[in-house]
């Protein structure tokens, strides 16, 4: 049992409360994951020739200065806890072969920031300032470990590509199938988890050209098991459930916003939701909002 989240902005006047309003909508799902927390949003922050990539120690304290001035001129960095989001004109494939021991990649792109970490929401959300982030749009997960370890690396979101965000909630039975599968393509894995499987079986669905809607479709033909999966990139926010929807999802949908929840309770306290229309998707039901 995990807790999904996510909001979607249609107009930019929630923007700047992005993360306030995301704060609680995580900690009324704590219950349903309290081993860890994330969270991946989507701003448009830094000029179109750079990229953002989210960090986190490993262990031992990293000086996220120094880190950044060998990453080459035009380089900075954002630290927050003992995570940093270093903004840098440099290629990805280049920044990530520079990326030292003891620090780790949990998401890159032009929009997206990932912050993930062991703990329930309230504690990882005050570790990181989670309220005081804007954006235009954000999902978020909490962790109740069922088939792999409670550490940073298994907790959602995974962002295995650029401006891609992926959390579930439920269970794949054919994942170790999918998993060498991929690997014989030469995907790489990080964790055990069942999650990751799916996280990266999509990305490679994009990589080949198809847009999230396409993507979550093949994952409907490919995986087993019991899923309600909640996915983002840089464009795009779909949400969808197996063919038995045993996982929930409740959607609210308003003309500011589109928030998703595991449970009505996290949408309760958002603007407007009285006047939202809100409903539950139907078995293999895909739902996709755009900007």
């Amino acid at each position: 049992m995990c807790g999904i989240v996510g909001i979607h902005l249609k107009t930019p006047g929630l923007e700047s409360r992005l993360g306030e309003l995301m704060v609680p909508m995580l900690g009324a799902l704590a219950v349903r994951g309290p081993d860890s927390t994330g969270i991946a949003v989507y701003r448009r922050d830094v000029p179109a020739d750079r990229l953002k990539f989210s960090l986190q120690a490993q262990g031992d304290r990293v000086d996220w200065d120094t880190l950044a001035d060998h990453m080459g001129e035009g380089a900075t960095v954002r630290v927050a806890g003992d995570s940093a989001v270093l903004v840098t004109p440099s290629a990805a494939p280049d920044v990530l072969a520079a990326i030292p021991p003891g620090v780790r990649v949990v998401g890159w792109g032009r929009a997206i920031e990932v912050v993930k970490d062991v703990g329930d929401a309230a504690t990882v959300s005050e570790r990181y300032g989670i309220a005081e982030v804007a954006g235009y749009q954000g999902i978020g997960h909490t962790r109740m470990a069922t088939e792999s370890a409670v550490t940073t690396e298994h907790s959602h979101p995974f962002a295995p590509g650029a401006d891609l965000a992926f959390v579930h909630n439920g269970s794949f039975s054919n994942h170790a199938t999918i998993r060498r599968r991929l690997a014989l393509e030469g995907v790489r894995f990080e964790t055990d988890n069942d999650s990751e499987v799916a996280a990266r079986f999509v990305a490679r669905q994009v990589e080949e050209g198809k847009d999230l809607g396409d993507a979550l479709r093949m994952v409907l033909k490919t995986f087993d098991g019991f899923f309600t999966l909640l996915v983002a990139n840089e464009d795009q926010f779909a949400v969808v459930r197996d063919s038995f929807a045993c996982k929930p999802l409740v959607v609210a949908e308003t003309p500011e916003y589109v928030a998703v929840a595991s449970e009505y309770v996290a949408l309760g306290d958002l603007p407007g939701i009285a006047r939202a229309r809100v409903f539950e998707p139907m078995p293999e039901e895909l739902h996709v909002w755009s900007r």
